[in-house]
């Protein structure tokens, strides 16, 4: 039972960096095709407003003081409970999708439906628009990549690691 713990923890935290860094590529890969555009003064502009948005929001705001921690402490709990059903879906239940509290599955698929409704719109930007908006999500992902890390780590170093899972009896 041990060895299905610890890889449903491992398979639950590399899933979520996994779908974080696919989308860190992607992203990148249409900013570098934005290059080939001239920017204008207003582009840079947008951009830095951009980035330093995304930095604050989504960076420190939503993964480092939210969605990092959580993510570790599920994975936590998956090694010490691990179960079938957790450790074969362990990346969605690290995101919360479920046994999770209720108010943590309304928001975990509500940010799900607004992420996929603003990729949507940001694909309807034209170059370079679409890459100068691009920019800033990955600084804001980048930095959740880190802040996960970071967490997955203190979590399964610190016995003094003491965020709640927030798991539905």
């Amino acid at each position: 039972m041990r060895y299905l713990g610890v890889f449903g923890s491992l398979w639950g935290a590399l899933g979520v960096l996994g779908l974080l860094g696919f989308a860190v590529y992607r992203l990148v890969g249409v900013f570098v095709l934005s290059l080939e555009f001239e920017y204008f003064w207003y582009h840079w502009l947008v951009m830095a407003a951009g980035i330093i948005f995304m930095a604050y929001s989504e960076g420190y705001k939503g993964f480092q003081k939210a969605f990092s921690p959580r993510v570790a402490a599920r994975t936590l709990y998956i090694r010490e409970n691990p179960t079938l059903p957790l450790v074969l879906f362990a990346p969605l239940f690290c995101m919360c999708f479920f046994f999770a509290t209720k108010k943590r599955k309304i928001v975990a698929y509500s940010l799900t439906v607004g992420i996929l409704i603003m990729i949507t719109l940001f694909r309807q930007f034209s170059q370079p628009w679409r890459g100068v908006l691009d920019l800033g999500v990955v600084v804001g992902l980048s930095w959740g990549i880190l802040a996960t890390l970071y967490y997955i780590l203190l979590a399964f170093m610190s016995p003094a690691f003491d965020v709640s899972p927030e798991i539905s009896e």
